[in-house]
């Protein structure tokens, strides 16, 4: 086993398989450093012989609760520039990456970090993890290349039942629908994670990337046009009263009051 400290996560390679772990608690808030960081990761785990396939978890409450905040400030200037976002650039090479992902959620994934759960191939998850896509109790739109990938995963009907509602989604429904692939107690969601995982290792490692890229063909491509469309939605919407109510509402922790302004 080999293992390499970073600054939000920790990575251990076995048995061809390549085990990230965000280690952010108690919430794992994504950040725009943390998503880049995690596509250099896989980008160079995508050129490692001795990996065939990645796990990816969590310590701490949350999968990963959504974006982080209360670092926008720094980064305002550049994040609302209506060309372009940085944190939706590291969703597209995320989504370009080569190696299969399974994801064990242990908590919840909400708005960005559910957009990291759908990047992966697969989902396990614990009865403590919830999945919400809440943007619209923020005044705000999908980000992260959800509008693409969310209904991918569920179809546009459930997809819209998510987006419109901001409604939090169980698993034992998640399940249901097809969000996540399996269902476990917490104390058997790595090793859930890990035998699917080496499921995936057992496979001749070209033939389980180019079957891959022919199931999710042009994923990259379809991330990067719907985050174009998602961040000029946004832009649009942070200049709105719904959004600085909706910003306020969260912090309180009230329902939004709303005027369509």
């Amino acid at each position: 086993m080999t293992t390499a400290p970073q600054d939000d996560y920790s990575i251990a390679i076995f048995d061809h398989i390549a085990h990230i772990r965000l280690t952010r608690p108690p919430h794992n808030m994504m950040t725009l450093s943390l998503a880049h960081s995690l596509a250099d990761t896989l980008e160079t785990l995508d050129a490692r012989e001795d990996v065939r396939a990645v796990v990816l978890s969590a310590e701490g409450r949350s999968f990963c609760a959504g974006a982080d905040l209360s670092r926008r400030p720094d980064q305002a200037k550049e994040e609302t520039r209506p060309d372009r976002n940085p944190l939706y650039d590291a969703a597209v090479r995320l989504g370009a990456t080569q190696t299969p992902i399974v994801a064990a959620v242990q908590g919840p994934a909400i708005g960005a970090g559910l957009g990291l759960a759908l990047i992966a191939d697969f989902r396990v998850a614990s009865p403590e993890a919830r999945f919400a896509a809440n943007f619209v109790k923020l005044g705000f739109h999908p980000g992260f290349g959800l509008t693409y990938t969310l209904p991918q995963a569920i179809g546009p009907q459930r997809a819209r039942l998510m987006c419109l509602t901001g409604r939090r989604i169980r698993p034992d429904e998640a399940l249901n629908w097809g969000l996540i692939d399996a269902l476990t107690e917490e104390n058997g969601l790595l090793e859930t994670a890990i035998a699917l995982a080496r499921d995936i290792a057992e496979g001749a490692p070209l033939a389980v990337k180019a079957t891959r890229a022919s199931l999710r063909p042009d994923l990259a491509a379809h991330i990067r046009k719907h985050t174009d469309h998602e961040h000029a939605e946004q832009v649009r919407l942070m200049k709105t009263a719904d959004f600085a109510e909706g910003v306020r509402a969260v912090a309180e922790r009230r329902p939004g009051r709303f005027t369509g302004r």
